[in-house]
């Protein structure tokens, strides 16, 4: 199974690390996408976009070996997502070449516009990933030439730049998963994390002192075991499932 988790801002990840994290484990191919730096963060202060770009890598490589994953970052802007064509187009040919069977993405309502924007987007590539013409295109609608899928050759750090290669359409269903939200229409997914719980810990401690949050590691495991009560585990994720019908199964649980 290949799992890819698409969010806009480094540290967005930390609802389903320990969902990744599980599946790395169970010898799952995991991706970590970005699509954006994050690079308003007041800790960069005055810093060059460079060297934003130098540390963003740093924090995706770290957090992506802890789980055993791959990871990618776009450069779409922090809070400048417009959800459009060209955004879609770039995430679609990732997909078109890393061929997930599961999505992992924000809700359609947070209140931050890139997380809508990129909830839209990580929906929309599923469609033109699909499409062979549109994937090959030498160009997006307003003359901007798109950059070349990243080359994902044993490279966890895959950059944008490399080689262009024809890539084949991803047409396979692709479960949508999105972090939960009350509103949500769509059926919740309780994942039980309680065996990556600490180590999903140690990420989160990993952006806390970077963030300098209050929110602390035992905060973190606190709220997870409060997940897990609903679900009758002793920690847990939830998510929504963007499918219109779950698959049939053998007997009600």
């Amino acid at each position: 199974m290949r799992i890819m988790a698409v969010f806009a801002h480094p540290d967005d990840e930390i609802g389903c690390i320990g969902t990744l994290a599980k599946h790395a484990a169970r010898g799952d191919e995991v991706m970590l996408v970005w699509t954006t730096l994050g690079e308003l963060a007041s800790q960069f202060g005055d810093a060059s976009h460079a060297e934003v770009t130098r540390i963003r890598r740093e924090h995706g490589a770290w957090v992506a070996e802890k789980i055993g994953a791959f990871h990618h970052f776009f450069d779409m802007g922090d809070s400048r997502m417009t959800g459009g064509r060209a955004e879609a187009l770039q995430l679609a040919r990732l997909y078109a070449q890393f061929r997930p069977n599961a999505i992992i993405t924000w809700s359609d309502d947070h209140p931050h516009p890139d997380h809508r924007m990129t909830a839209k987007i990580a929906f929309d590539a599923l469609t033109l990933a699909r499409i062979p013409k549109i994937i090959n295109e030498n160009g997006a609608p307003d003359g901007h030439k798109m950059p070349p899928p990243p080359d994902l050759s044993g490279d966890a750090a895959a950059e944008s730049g490399e080689d262009l290669q024809k890539l084949e359409p991803w047409r396979e269903s692709v479960r949508f998963y999105q972090y939960f939200a009350p509103a949500s229409p769509y059926p919740e997914v309780f994942v039980d994390t309680a065996d990556t719980l600490e180590v999903a810990a140690e990420v989160m401690g990993f952006y806390q002192r970077f963030y300098r949050w209050e929110w602390t590691p035992e905060n973190y495991r606190a709220a997870r075991a409060e997940v897990g009560r609903m679900a009758n585990a002793k920690a847990a994720e939830r998510f929504n499932l963007r499918v219109s019908h779950l698959r049939a199964r053998e007997y009600l649980d």
